[in-house]
């Protein structure tokens, strides 16, 4: 991890989850601040699940992923009991993580996968960062925060596609 800071946190909630889906979990990436290593104390934990046969929907998903924010709460060790409160999951199956999402671009730089199975994700990242590289997209920089050029040679009604 980037951080070693994490490094039990972030453990303790890879058991979790593949206890929850168990074979049906392909990747368990951690990103945002905390996979940049550059959280804080109080940092929400940004998660990217892909999962096989989850339920439809995001309520019926949540519900689902509620058994390892109780069982984080549960915990003896109170750093990761108060994990449970600071967890923010996107849950995709591998059909909606193929079809890409904007949210896959910030991920390039700072996501930790802490499962990933058969390299499933990885792939995903390396064809987006091939795909970057043919339109010559660059990540821009503003103080702490960034935004993607993704054609810098864009020409208005022009069609492109990531």
């Amino acid at each position: 991890f980037r951080s070693q800071r994490y490094g039990g946190a972030l453990e303790a909630i890879r058991r979790s989850v593949e206890g929850l889906y168990g074979e049906r979990l392909v990747t368990l990436a951690v990103f945002g601040s905390v996979g940049r290593g550059a959280g804080g104390p109080d940092s929400d934990i940004d998660l990217l699940i892909v999962a096989r046969r989850l339920p439809w929907g995001r309520i019926a998903r949540m519900t689902e992923f509620r058994r390892v924010e109780d069982q984080l709460a549960e915990a003896p060790d109170p750093e990761v009991a108060g994990l449970a409160q600071r967890l923010s999951p996107v849950i995709k199956t591998p059909e909606e993580t193929r079809a890409g999402s904007p949210l896959f671009l910030d991920m390039l730089e700072d996501a930790c996968l802490l499962v990933d199975r058969e390299g499933f994700f990885e792939e995903r990242l390396r064809r987006l960062r091939r795909r970057l590289e043919e339109l010559g997209a660059r990540r821009i920089q503003q103080g702490d925060r960034w935004y993607w050029d993704l054609k810098p040679d864009y020409r208005p009604g022009e069609v492109f596609e990531l």
